[in-house]
């Protein structure tokens, strides 16, 4: 019996590395079940990091699946020549070894946290920029998006490139985008913390309510996408569903052209 869960603690991690690494490389029947497709600039290099993070956790795993199936196989079961049964020693307290685990997990964070600095700044901190009146300025919010529970609403801005004015176009869970630019979103909450994400686009964002958050993207092919909530709302969470079509930029402003501005906006400023 001992030897069996040792060969079970040497095949779990084996396996589950191996059927991940073959989902990773697009081999049948795995392929399609870790990430969709692609359609961001930028997530080839969160992609990049992605593989670093689960590659060192495929170490972890491994290393510490494989010690625990030795130490089974090779101790358990064992007797010493009084027929008493060989258990493990015990010890209440080691210096040495939790200054090496606590290191090994330090080095680990503090390599992770440089390795990604760049690719954090890039998606995290350096919103794009525009020239606006001969100045240099953050790129405006293309559209608002408003979490509640349980769905979405967008608000698209209008002809004059401005969001909350008389021309923005208002539509729930489902949300226009053109590909090949930067686009930028403005992320608010209705009610609770919710989190916007996008995995088609690498793209995941979490929203506290009273708070303006912004992500940007640059899209590189038109396609339609899949919006889901990341974070546990409510009893409703499952059904937090949108979509995200990407289109051309003349598309874009062909389907701008004819949609008719929200008609809430004048009830809206009326209550403010």
């Amino acid at each position: 019996m001992y030897r069996f869960w040792g060969l079970l603690f040497f095949a779990v991690p084996i396996v589950g590395t191996i059927v991940y690494a073959l989902a990773m490389l697009g081999v049948a029947p795995f392929a399609g079940l870790r990430l969709p497709a692609n359609y961001n600039q930028a997530g080839v290099e969160i992609a990049h990091l992605y593989n670093v993070i689960h590659g060192i956790m495929a170490v972890v795993f491994v290393s510490t699946g494989l010690l625990l199936g030795w130490s089974v196989w090779r101790f358990g079961g064992r007797q010493l020549s009084g027929g008493q049964e060989l258990g493990a020693r015990y010890f209440t307290h080691s210096n040495l070894l939790e200054l090496t685990w606590s290191v090994a997990a330090a080095g680990i964070l503090v390599f992770l946290s440089l390795y990604q600095l760049n690719s954090w700044a890039e998606n995290k901190l350096e919103r794009p920029l525009v020239e606006i009146a001969g100045r240099m300025q953050p790129q405006p919010p293309l559209a608002k998006v408003v979490a509640k529970r349980f769905g979405w609403e967008f608000y698209h801005a209008g002809p004059d490139g401005r969001l909350d004015t008389p021309d923005d176009v208002y539509l729930e869970n489902l949300l226009h985008v053109p590909f090949g630019e930067p686009v930028v979103l403005q992320l608010e909450s209705r009610d609770v913390i919710h989190s916007f994400f996008v995995p088609g686009l690498r793209l995941k964002q979490d929203i506290v309510p009273g708070m303006q958050h912004f992500v940007w993207f640059k899209a590189t092919s038109p396609v339609e996408l899949e919006i889901i909530c990341s974070e546990l709302c409510g009893w409703g969470h499952y059904t937090m569903q949108a979509r995200m079509q990407l289109v051309s930029r003349s598309d874009y402003d062909r389907w701008l052209a004819e949609q008719s501005p929200w008609k809430g906006f004048a009830a809206k400023e009326e209550q403010e």
